[in-house]
């Protein structure tokens, strides 16, 4: 599929599969989604843009690189909340902006409740950080909220997609990539993914 990654890391894999486990504890549930999303951010910033930049170390002076973009985290509540401290840790100057989305449990479709963005767009690169790509309802809206926006460079990265919200994405908005640890199998009557992890803000906050 074009715009697809899936992770094939094998770090990514293991974290994966503690995550799903219906044992895991909220504690370390949060612990795992953080880690993994570094891990899914390092892979989906591979083309940032860079400019050259002069350091001098003990030794000499050299040539390295600074980050030419600047990126704004948009993780979609509540269950894209658990994402952002790893990210974080990797590009600390990274603004956050929240986007508050709930499914309608009869529709399935995205309700939109918080948006706090400025009038102007404040980044060049936004990553819309969710666990799950269910339906894909709440991340064409966020898009179509960014877009609106102004953003011009929009990523998706997530913990587990399905067929059905991959799909719905990328009808919505093919230009965006859309990076994931797994794809799974399918959505079942309810819009959960199958096999999945349950519903990842429950098991994050222990509200399930």
């Amino acid at each position: 599929m074009a715009n697809i990654f899936p992770s094939s890391h094998p770090l990514v894999a293991h974290k994966l599969t503690r995550l799903r486990d219906k044992n895991t504890n909220p504690k370390k549930f949060r612990e795992l989604v953080r880690e993994i999303a570094a891990l899914m951010a390092y892979e989906a910033t591979a083309d940032l843009q860079t400019v050259p930049r002069e350091v001098e170390t003990p030794l000499t002076s050299c040539t390295g690189v600074e980050l030419q973009e600047k990126i704004g985290l948009v993780p979609i509540l509540r269950a894209g909340l658990g994402m952002v401290e790893g990210v974080w840790e990797l590009m600390p100057s990274s603004e956050v902006w929240h986007i508050g989305l709930y499914r309608d449990e009869r529709t399935l479709k995205p309700v939109e409740y918080y948006n706090k963005l400025p009038i102007e767009p404040t980044v060049s690169v936004c990553l819309i950080l969710d666990p799950m790509l269910a339906t894909g309802g709440s991340a064409v809206a966020t898009a179509d909220v960014l877009k609106r926006w102004g953003v011009k460079k929009i990523k998706f990265v997530g913990l587990i997609g399905a067929p059905e919200g991959i799909a719905a994405m990328q009808k919505a908005h093919p230009d965006i990539p859309i990076h994931l640890a797994a794809i799974d199998d399918h959505l079942n009557e309810h819009g959960y993914i199958v096999p999945g992890l349950g519903d990842a803000g429950d098991r994050q906050f222990g509200t399930g």
